[in-house]
């Protein structure tokens, strides 16, 4: 096997924080270990515990029955197949009942970080925790329509669901639920916290490559290798995860050699570090893109023409410039083109500011208008975006205030049950690579990112209709219906995806994307010659 460069500084030892001794983080040079550098560390390690790091973390933890398949793109790319899913942690499934019955066989020989192997009643035990918590794990059984998960061997689990659901093997490629080792588990459940989710947040019980040896808030988390797992063993050893708040920092780390991998980079470091040979830049659109969003149920968003003439006057070009610095591409439909046949161009929206005005004139207001944008901080693009808008919608006379809210009150009030922000700046990426999932989570009127509460009786029975179609040609017509559905709705205006980026030492080579938009260690590898 090829040794890892060893970065020039770290050559003996991993700081993280004030040394290598806080975390027990001692290496050797001939220990393959990677340096991820992330602006937090990981505040939980429960994937229905959204809180910083968590997805970075558990991605690289859990795994599950099955997985996308890999293939070569036109340019020599490994890609994900966003349209064959095969087993992975299973061997195998048979559909019955008309496509409501779903019976997978679990391989043999996969076994956690702690030694027990995975059974059917693992799996049970993971969704059954998941819908009594009722949050991701449970939305994810919500839109697979699946109604009981029953272990009917060791080896064996079946999914029963309500309706037939083309999309149910595609949820299972995810991390929610997480499969968990339930064996360990058990033992940290107490009366008061029967599924040990203060165990769960603190630690790690998956079957993945990787499980949490130790952690310092504020400072950093190491993940060494699970010797149990059941497929090619990673290049990595041992990763280590350092806490670099500052971008900037960031980058003169990766700059300097002093870690593998930057991560969440804005667009002036990028712009920056693709100009640097010490660096290697690449990236992929993936599936979330910068929007803002209006909300109907306010005035003037209750009015489609305002909607309308708002989305007309945004200079695309210009944002494409300012807000992307030509490393961005644009949005044309709520689906995304890693969607492959089933996206479609659907909006035509392009700048006109004729035609916004004399939207603005028919809807009765021609003497203008005030509206207010509100915005956080929970992406980078969010504040240079809102500026654009404000310059493009005043040469229609749209008089734009901009209002920054704080990270936790823009999320709370994004949540279901309020949805109160009538014009909003929001991303939300897919988790699941079918169409009817993204439909349903970003604009369903049970979707958890319906973040602007669009309600649409005609959206909605499109995307119920192409969950549960199992023809591929219909399902592909079904989701150019929804797209353009929802775009003669004109609720979003879609501008660009920001696109994902890996920032790395030139030694990194395998990064592979995936539709969750996170690293997947056990890809990577590192070669100095």
């Amino acid at each position: 096997m090829r040794q890892a460069k060893m970065l020039r500084p770290l050559a003996t030892a991993i700081a993280i924080g004030a040394g290598a001794a806080m975390l027990g983080t001692a290496v050797q040079a001939a220990d393959r270990t990677f340096i991820f550098a992330y602006s937090a560390t990981p505040a939980s390690f429960d994937s229905d515990n959204w809180q910083a790091g968590m997805l970075e973390s558990t991605v690289n933890v859990y795994e599950n029955l099955t997985k996308h398949s890999i293939i070569t793109d036109s340019t020599g790319r490994e890609v994900i197949d966003s349209a064959n899913v095969e087993p992975h942690m299973a061997t195998s499934w048979n559909v019955s009942d008309g496509g409501r019955v779903l019976t997978f066989k679990i391989r043999p020989g996969v076994k956690s970080a702690f030694g027990n192997e995975l059974s059917a009643h693992d799996v049970a035990y993971s969704w059954a925790m998941a819908a009594d918590r009722k949050k991701t794990g449970n939305f994810m059984r919500t839109v697979g329509r699946v109604a009981s998960v029953e272990a009917t061997a060791d080896d064996e689990v079946t999914f029963t669901l309500s309706t037939a659901n083309a999309i149910f093997p595609r949820i299972l490629t995810t991390v929610f639920p997480a499969l968990v080792d339930s064996k360990h588990v058990k033992e940290f459940a107490t009366d008061d916290d029967k599924w040990a989710t203060k165990w769960l947040a603190k630690n790690t019980a998956g079957f993945g490559p990787y499980h949490v040896e130790s952690v310092r808030p504020g400072e950093g988390a190491v993940f060494t290798l699970n010797k149990n797992y059941f497929s090619d063993e990673p290049f990595f050893n041992r990763v280590v995860f350092r806490e670099i708040p500052s971008a900037a920092s960031r980058a003169a780390l990766v700059k300097s050699g002093k870690i593998h991998w930057a991560d969440g980079m804005p667009i002036q470091q990028l712009v920056d570090l693709k100009k640097d040979p010490n660096v290697k830049v690449d990236s992929v659109p993936g599936t979330g893109m910068a929007t803002l969003r209006m909300n109907p149920n306010f005035p003037p968003f209750d009015d489609v023409r305002v909607r309308q003439a708002i989305i007309h006057a945004m200079d695309y070009d210009a944002i494409g410039v300012a807000v992307f610095r030509g490393l961005g591409e644009r949005a044309d439909s709520i689906l995304a083109p890693a969607f492959g046949e089933f996206h479609t161009a659907s909006h035509n929206a392009g700048t006109d500011l004729d035609k916004s005005r004399a939207l603005l004139s028919d809807a009765g207001h021609a003497g203008g208008l005030e509206i207010q944008l509100e915005y956080s901080d929970n992406w980078w693009w969010e504040e240079p975006l809102a500026i654009q808008a404000k310059d493009a919608l005043g040469k229609v006379g749209v008089n734009l205030s901009l209002k920054r809210i704080p990270k936790a009150e823009m999320n709370s009030r994004r949540r279901a049950g309020k949805r109160d922000l009538p014009f909003f700046s929001h991303l939300a990426n897919a988790f699941v690579l079918a169409p009817g999932y993204a439909f349903y989570l970003s604009a369903h009127q049970k979707g958890s990112s319906n973040v602007n509460d669009y309600k649409s009786d005609q959206f909605d029975s499109v995307v119920d209709a192409l969950i549960e179609e199992t023809d591929h040609t219909k399902r592909v017509e079904l989701a150019h219906k929804a797209q353009k559905i929802h775009a003669d709705d004109s609720t979003f205006v879609v501008t660009h995806f920001p696109k994902t980026y890996a920032v790395t030492t030139p030694c990194i080579s395998g990064w592979l994307w995936h539709q969750h938009d996170r690293l997947v260690w056990k890809h990577l590898s590192c070669d100095e010659s």
